[in-house]
């Protein structure tokens, strides 16, 4: 039964002429599928619509092919010929008695043309924002009357497709709408720039637009960064009150966030739940029409605060919506242990960033609901319950102790260690990742429900214990360890002497025993979290850190999952002096060897101890002692041995997570065919 305190958040509320059933808005979020994808994207969104969501939103929506986002896949309504694609969403949005809304943008020096090759276009002339060798030139007075039709029309076809809401959007520094808003885009002399007023004007046509066009079917909504962090060169807060005070009445529905994306969907390293408060909660002060806002929302009496204290109309969420797309239902059913929390890791931003369909560390069932047949819930029951034994209570083994016992299976798993957890429960306990002991924490907890799931803590099994177990299939998922030699993707075989070093640590050194002291160099030719992760440990605890790398960027996977300003940001704050370009060559005593990657010149560095963050070498020697006693399985009833996780080839949490539930999905299935995955074929035609 739900809890009484939660029932507001089961109200409905009129958005224009529509209701939405409940106070849970999906706010647009990219996802890798888009235009290219239509039938993945479709299920990828029912999912939300099934699990309670009132309104599932798309993506971004192209209105014209002058403002191509190529090589990002985002949706299109660029003309009558997109519209099926986006009907498709709308069908299954509707089966489950959810609003479908779509956010429709142009995004002017921000988009890339790679495919249409038109001339960009902007406010004022000016280079590109993402870098492209071309400028977009500035619009005139009739190439803003041509956005308006273009906007205007596409709106026709977002009703036409079946669309509930449509959004006018001037966010995220993506779009025309917010380009003409902002002084350091907009420098025109006319009646669309110099004042706030003025550069606020074609935000208020196109409102004004959108409402005419198809206000009396669809709700309109305008999706508004409040700030940018940018000082005087951006939208400021202050601005902000002044815009909102403006259009108060205009819009049925404000969405209210914060810019740019890596501001919004802030990593949980650097901001927890309702980080947004602050600079959204003066907008329904201003307004009588309904506001939503994100920030990560998770726990329910987080969401009732935010309506009762007045801060927000309607929860908003993308990336929890994610991580569990049935978190409302959830919360209806007071099911409230088994809420898949996010984490905040940013695997899902990674999948647009990467041009490659949308993935989840929490929810390995996202982007997979069309092309593999997979629920966020319910997985299909076993054909023969056969007892498995899982060997390893990591990230993999945990979801494949989880996955198989709610298909029916009789699982054991065994843990090495006192703890759950594995490289999860180590990593928790760094600066800001406490939030990805939930990868763990909601397994553990899912798995204690089932009874046809024994944990066994503390048990180091041999080849032989395996086989005197009598389980059918064994599952090794016993993790990886970093490497102490220097051997990555710079040096393929090591480094001379680096295993054998005193002062050499690894991060499995950090993370089991006390932190080296003194002066202390990371080496990161890895360039994940980890690395950075490390030097903030080290500079909180007071020691002097070197941060080097072979690559141009720090952590350049921070790119994709939004985390690079901040990482920046954190270890100029934290005074880490950040070299890039820098290969380590030797390390003589105390005296690192560096070599510049483009002059070849070297230096020396003195350091206390060495911090080697290169790759990592799966822990699979039961794995290869039960391989080399195949002979003995039939006597011993194993049908299979299967290694999975970091045990197989290290990665990503996400991808031990994603193996662990693969492992259990296919486990007694027969195979599907060579490709283990359904793909959008297209056909000649327009």
């Amino acid at each position: 039964m739900r809890d009484p305190r939660h029932d507001i958040l089961f109200e409905p509320i009129r958005i224009g002429p529509v209701t939405a059933k409940n106070r849970f808005f999906q706010v647009p979020h990219c996802n890798g599928m888009g235009h290219a994808m239509p039938l993945a994207h479709a299920a990828m969104r029912e999912a939300k619509a099934e699990g309670g969501w009132a309104v599932v939103s798309t993506e971004e929506c192209e209105i014209h092919h002058s403002s191509d986002l190529t090589p990002y896949v985002e949706a299109r309504l660029w003309d009558d010929r997109d519209i099926p694609a986006l009907a498709l969403m709308c069908e299954k949005v509707h089966a489950h008695g959810a609003l479908a809304a779509v956010e429709l943008t142009h995004n002017g020096p921000a988009a890339s043309n790679l495919f249409s090759r038109e001339v960009l276009l902007a406010p004022s002339h000016q280079p590109t924002k993402y870098g492209y060798p071309q400028q977009a030139r500035a619009m005139d007075k009739r190439d803003i009357r041509e956005y308006r039709r273009w906007h205007r029309e596409a709106a026709v076809r977002g009703m036409k497709a079946g669309m509930d809401i449509v959004y006018v959007y001037a966010a995220h520094d993506l779009s025309l709408a917010m380009h003409f808003l902002q002084r350091r885009r907009n420098q025109r002399t006319d009646e669309y720039g110099g004042s706030l007023e003025n550069r606020v004007r074609l935000l208020r046509e196109l409102i004004e637009d959108t409402k005419d066009a198809v206000g009396h079917r669809c709700g309109v909504a305008l999706r508004f960064a409040t700030e940018e962090m940018l000082g005087p060169d951006g939208v400021e807060l202050a601005e902000a009150r002044d815009i909102v005070a403006m259009l108060a009445e205009l819009p049925d529905l404000w969405d209210v966030n914060v810019s740019a994306w890596y501001n919004d969907s802030l990593p949980s390293r650097f901001g927890g739940e309702a980080a947004q408060e602050p600079f959204v909660n003066f907008v329904k002060r201003a307004t009588s029409k309904p506001v939503v806002g994100v920030g990560r929302f998770t726990s329910p009496d987080t969401m009732v605060s935010q309506i009762r204290r007045g801060v927000l109309d309607i929860i908003g969420a993308a990336r929890p919506s994610i991580a569990d797309p049935f978190l409302p239902r959830k919360i209806e059913e007071g099911r409230l242990d088994d809420i898949r929390e996010c984490i905040g890791c940013n695997v899902c931003v990674s999948g647009d960033n990467t041009i490659s369909p949308i993935r989840c560390t929490q929810n390995p069932s996202m982007g997979e609901e069309w092309r593999k047949g997979w629920h966020p819930e319910r997985i299909a029951p076993a054909r023969k319950p056969e007892k498995v034994l899982v060997v390893g209570g990591g990230p993999a083994g945990l979801e494949a102790a989880r996955a198989l016992g709610q298909r029916g299976f009789e699982v054991a798993l065994a843990e090495g260690s006192k703890v759950l957890g594995g490289r999860v429960a180590r990593e928790a306990k760094l600066p800001g990742l406490a939030e990805w002991g939930r990868v763990r924490d909601w397994r553990v907890g899912q798995i204690n429900k089932l009874r046809n799931v024994s944990v066994y803590l503390d048990s180091r099994l041999s080849a032989q214990d395996v086989l005197d177990f009598g389980a059918a299939h064994v599952v090794v998922a016993t993790g990886a360890r970093w490497r102490r030699d220097g051997a990555g993707r710079t040096h393929g075989a090591g480094l001379a002497g680096l295993a054998d070093a005193a002062n050499v640590f690894t991060p499995d050194d950090l993370m089991d025993g006390p932190l080296p002291e003194g002066t202390v160099a990371v080496y990161d030719d890895d360039g994940g979290y980890h690395a950075t992760v490390l030097a903030e440990a080290l500079a909180r605890a007071g020691r002097q850190v070197h941060f080097l790398t072979p690559e141009d960027v720090v952590a350049p996977w921070g790119q994709f999952t939004l985390e690079y300003r901040h990482v920046r940001k954190r270890l100029a704050s934290l005074g880490v002096q950040a070299r890039v370009s820098q290969v380590l060559r030797a390390l003589d005593g105390h005296e690192l060897v560096l070599e510049d990657a483009w002059s070849g010149q070297t230096q020396l560095l003195h350091v206390d101890a060495l911090v080697s963050v290169t790759s990592r070498l799966p822990e699979d020697a039961l794995y290869h002692a039960l391989l080399a006693r195949e002979a003995d399985w039939a006597d011993a009833g194993v049908s299979s041995v299967t290694r999975i996780g970091d045990a197989e080839a290290p990665g990503l949490i996400a991808h031990a997570v994603y193996a662990g539930h693969r492992y259990a999905q296919e486990l007694g299935e027969a195979k599907v065919g060579e490709v283990p995955f359904k793909r959008h074929f297209h056909h000649a035609g327009e």
